[in-house]
């Protein structure tokens, strides 16, 4: 028997629109991108005031902790409480930042045993569901999305240094963040800057290789169109959108950037460190290597003669100071964090506190991050009917997983005999290409409302939520099913069929507090009692049902839209 049996077999693609319905319902207020929007005035564009211990709810910490960490957990619900938003936020800021080891890999030549393979693949979705840093490594999350590094090309050792290192840089300073970035080696490799190279003499058939100067551009600061302070298009005289730079600007910060090249040093190490993953590129040492002319980016001169560190940070300080680079980046956070759909007026809020902290430092990730948290419009939803029509965003699959676990109180991620349990659809370093899982411009069908992530949340992905539990029990053809996977990773599985056990109340109000901030829709509620008291499952195996209704209860629109 599958879970098929609770719904006919039509039940997830049902589901998937039943999920959509819930933000489309605001198609018709007016979209982030709408230039018609008014810009924040200055008595509307301040970032919401600190909230209190005894402000907060736990409807409310729980709506937050989904935004800040990767899914609500009863202790960590609590200590929001009782701290209070700001407070919290402030003490995540302090805590050592969780890092993996990948040295153990470095002494494998290809093929890595499988069961490493299998651990490393796991590495960092088990700090995101186990680790204390919970604000930090949902940082390096969503910096990932936009940041993109991909095992795809990149050996995995390089990509879990590349966790290590937005990890590192995810809560300092942007400009930081970019300068490193450009000369990371799983950068230089994914896209090529270290291959980066003039024309010369020696070396007639070279030619500066673009890929890195364009998306350092148009994905990870500028975008490729000119924004308004609030995030919204510029349009010239004939409404047509107006680029933010050109096909020369992209050649020229090309030359801008030639001529770094793999850390040399130590010359002997292990083949699979071929790119010293530890340690930033250098600048080269062979005159050829590197294009030493006047270059002209954004209307801005670079001299001639300047060392490939003098350009860099020059063409880092141009970015930094572009009118893009706040509303750019402020909306990918608030999209990643909070909502997808973000009013101009909330990203205006946000893009100024990324180009003043309030001391004139422009960039600063923690005054940008506590900006996108307690933001008004972030806000408004802690009180039950009290958000925006168009508040929130699907949970897509990878955050889907943490909060069950979380829910759960697992501690890592449950393995089973093929591998750690993981979205195929969006799996940690695994993305497609640099334009990542999905496109944040993307809209939701039909609408003008921007819902990037319901490009993954498909019928695919609902029949895997759907079946979630139910797989892992019958993992690998057993004749009974288990739980060792979950208990293994310390899912607390046993207290949730207690609560089955003794009543549908009790499990209901288990199900309330772990994974729907302690409100349980009425219909959903309803729609639960009923297949309760008419099971088609096993009733002699005490955990079947309370697995069932958990896997049915967390498909639905109401644990899938994170409003």
């Amino acid at each position: 028997m599958t879970a098929d049996t609770l719904r006919p077999r039509n039940a997830p693609l049902r589901l998937f629109t039943l999920l959509l319905a819930g933000l489309l319902a605001a198609c018709g207020a007016q979209s982030s991108s709408d230039p018609a929007t008014p810009a924040p005035s200055a008595s509307s564009g301040q970032v919401a005031a600190s909230s209190g211990a005894s402000a907060v709810t736990q409807y409310a910490a729980s709506r937050f902790a989904e935004q800040a960490s990767f899914g609500a957990k009863p202790a960590l619900v609590a200590e929001i409480r009782q701290k209070g938003f700001e407070q919290w936020i402030d003490e995540q800021f302090l805590l050592p930042a969780s890092t993996i080891d990948p040295t153990p890999l470095l002494g494998f030549v290809e093929p890595i045993p499988q069961d490493d393979w299998r651990r490393y693949r796991a590495a960092f979705p088990d700090i995101a569901i186990g680790a204390a840093d919970q604000l930090r490594i949902r940082v390096s999350w969503a910096l990932s999305q936009f940041l993109v590094v991909s095992d795809r090309k990149v050996d995995i050792v390089g990509a879990l240094y590349w966790i290590n290192f937005l990890q590192r840089q995810s809560l300092g300073n942007y400009s930081d963040l970019l300068y490193q970035l450009s000369i990371h080696p799983a950068m230089g490799i994914y896209l090529d800057n270290n291959q980066n190279r003039p024309k010369s003499a020696e070396c007639p058939n070279c030619a500066p290789n673009e890929n890195f100067a364009r998306e350092l551009m148009q994905l990870f600061a500028l975008g490729v169109v000119r924004l308004n302070a609030d995030g919204t298009p510029q349009r010239d005289g004939r409404g047509a959108f107006i680029e933010t730079y050109k096909q020369k600007d992209v050649e020229e910060l090309a030359r801008v950037l030639t001529g770094w090249t793999i850390d040399p040093v130590p010359a002997s190490r292990p083949n699979r460190n071929y790119a010293n993953w530890a340690r930033p590129m250098v600048p080269s040492t062979w005159p050829p290597e590197r294009d030493s002319g006047v270059k002209l980016v954004l209307g801005r001169s670079f001299p001639a003669g300047q060392s490939q560190a003098r350009d860099l940070a020059d063409a880092v300080a141009l970015l930094m100071s572009h009118p893009n680079i706040a509303p750019f980046v402020s909306t990918r956070l608030i999209q990643h964090l909070v909502k997808s759909n973000p009013s101009p007026a909330y990203v205006g809020r946000v893009a100024a506190r990324f180009r003043d902290n309030g001391q004139g430092v422009a960039g600063d990730m923690k005054a940008v991050v506590k900006a996108v948290l307690l933001d008004t419009e972030a806000r408004a939803g802690d009180r039950p009917g009290g958000g925006r029509a168009d508040d929130g965003k699907l949970r897509e699959p990878f955050l889907h997983l943490t909060a069950v676990w979380r829910g759960l109180g697992c501690t890592r991620v449950p393995t089973l005999s093929y591998g750690p349990n993981l979205p195929q659809g969006q799996m940690p370093i695994g993305a497609e290409s640099v334009f990542s899982f999905y496109a944040p411009t993307d809209r939701a069908p039909g609408s003008n409302l921007l819902a990037p992530e319901q490009k993954i949340v498909n019928a695919s992905e609902f029949q895997s939520r759907l079946n979630l539990t139910y797989g892992m029990r019958w993992d690998n053809g057993l004749p009974q099913p288990s739980l060792t996977a979950m208990l293994s990773a310390g899912c607390g599985v046993d207290t949730l069929a207690q609560a089955y056990a003794a009543s549908p109340a009790a499990f209901l109000a288990q199900l309330a507090e772990r994974f729907f901030r302690g409100t349980m829709p009425p219909t959903l509620r309803n729609d639960i009692e009923q297949l309760i008291r008419q099971p088609q499952w096993d009733v002699n195996l005490p955990e079947e049902g309370a697995l069932r209704m958990l896997d049915y209860a967390l498909t639905s629109p109401y644990f899938g839209a994170m409003k």
